[in-house]
Order: C-alpha cells, then structure tokens, then sequence
C-alpha cells in the first residue's frame, strides 16, 4: 500500500521512519522494494548526479526531470521533491508555481523546503493548497555561502532559536521537520517538543527517523561526512566491474560465443 503523509505521522514516536534520496528509475526501485518509507528526490543531485560542487546550481527543470523518474518507478514509498535554491522564498507565486510542477509535472507526493522565518508563511500557503510540506532546519547546504557546512545549533541562542522555527513550521502545518547536523541534544529537544515527525542526518538517535543520501549510504561515494555510515562498498565493486569489462574487451575474452548470435540462413551471403 502506498505510504501516505498521515502514514509518515502516524510512526511519531512509535516506529522508526526511514529516508533514503534517489535520483533516478533504477535506484527508485530497489529503494522502494527495500521499503524504505519516504525516498527524497534531494537537491543533492547537484553533487552526486550533475557534477556540481555545490546544490545551488540545480534547477526547477532538473528537479522535475528526476523527480519524475524516481516516481514512475515507485510503488510504495512517499516521493519527497527538494525545492532548489531560489524556486521558493522570494515570491509567493513562484514558489506554488515551482512546487506545484513537482507534484502535477513529477508526480511527487510532497515538497522539502529549506526553512526559516521566510518561509513560515509560505508553509502555511501551500498546505492550504494542498502541497504537503516537509521542513529543514540545521545545516541548509543552500546557504553554503553564507554558513559553510558547519554543525548548527551548538549555542543556546542558536537552539532556542531552531526550536522556535520548529514550532512555528509545526503550526504552520508542515507535517515533517529535517534535522541536519545539529548536536544530538538539541535534536531530541526538538523531536520531544513537536507532535510531527522529525527526521535526522547528523542528529543523533533520537529522531523519529532517520535520512542519508544513497550513494553515500551504498559506499558510492567518495568521501562521506562524519555522521555517515557506509552499508555497502558499491564504489570498490563497479571499479573493478569496469576494470573487468575492460580486459575482458581488450583480452578478445568478451564477447564470447554465448554472447552472439549466428543467423544459418545468412551463410549464403559468405
């Protein structure tokens, strides 16, 4: 049965939710047959698929193109589009605008937005509109350039402050809440405090769940933050795949004669 944003809820401090990104068909679908409650088509695309150093670069019409991927090939997991830097927050409009197209165009079931004072409102705007809204606090790589990739949240201006953006989302009717990188303590605070769900990376145990992005969490990467425990080493096993496939080429062992296919009725060509 498809997950739902009221199924999401519903795991609040009863059972662990589970997040992963995908960016595309083929890891949608072993995601979602792993099941895996919520997949976040995260701007982090920018990264780990488009060869950026940064998420800043990404675009609605990317955004839309991979979200659109990883939900046709979803069957039960809740499809979650991270709104790129710039498509929200500045005008009302075009912040409906872009998320609508996530969910009309893409066939998304929810929007991520990186969150804070100014996006209050507009939380509250797009759950009227029937856009469910999952919100971001801590570290926000879209603000790279202004606070780098530091851990957020370490004072108690800083936290006292994250908790009352916490709240004010909740009310806003956001129905989930990202803790990125932001001192465990702090994250149980918010997590105790909130009647939504919260999902942490980089936030200790005490959330209500918890979200890595794939190709880190399959050892695709190349280097992973602290916080990040490697499941797999698929970046050591394509390596030597692709070496494999390469000697073999260069051997004449591949391809073989199991790999051909000779046509008897052609031999009069010959």
């Amino acid at each position: 049965m498809p997950t739902t944003v009221r199924a999401v809820q519903s795991k609040t401090g009863e059972e662990p939710i589970t997040m992963l990104t995908a960016y595309d068909a083929v890891t949608a679908e072993l995601v979602d047959e792993q099941g895996i409650d919520v997949i976040l088509v995260g701007d982090s695309l920018g990264n780990t698929v488009l060869g950026y150093d940064s998420t800043i670069p990404v675009t609605v019409d990317q955004t839309v193109s991979h979200t659109a991927a990883v939900s046709r090939a979803v069957d039960d997991a809740l499809v979650v589009a991270d709104m790129p830097f710039l498509s929200y927050g500045h005008d009302d409009r075009a912040s409906i605008e872009n998320a609508g197209r996530m969910m009309k165009e893409a066939g998304a079931n929810a929007v991520k937005i990186e969150s804070g004072p100014h996006t209050v409102e507009l939380t509250e705007r797009m759950v009227q509109l029937g856009i469910p809204v999952m919100a971001h606090l801590g570290l926000t790589p879209q603000r790279v350039n202004q606070l780098g990739y530091a851990r957020q949240g370490t004072t108690e201006e800083a936290a006292a402050d994250m908790l009352e953006l916490a709240r004010e989302h909740e009310e806003a009717g956001a129905f989930s809440l990202v803790l990125e990188h932001v001192p465990a303590n702090v994250a149980r605070l918010i997590t105790e405090e909130l009647d939504i769900p919260t999902i942490g990376i980089g936030a200790g145990p005490d959330c209500d769940g918890q979200v890595l992005v794939v190709d880190d969490a399959v050892g695709l990467s190349d280097w992973t933050p602290s916080f990040v425990r490697e499941f797999g080493k698929l970046r050591e096993q394509m390596s030597e795949a692709i070496g494999a496939y390469r000697d073999a080429v260069e051997s004449g062992e591949f391809p073989a004669e199991e790999h051909s296919h000779v046509e008897e009725d052609l031999d009069g060509l010959y």
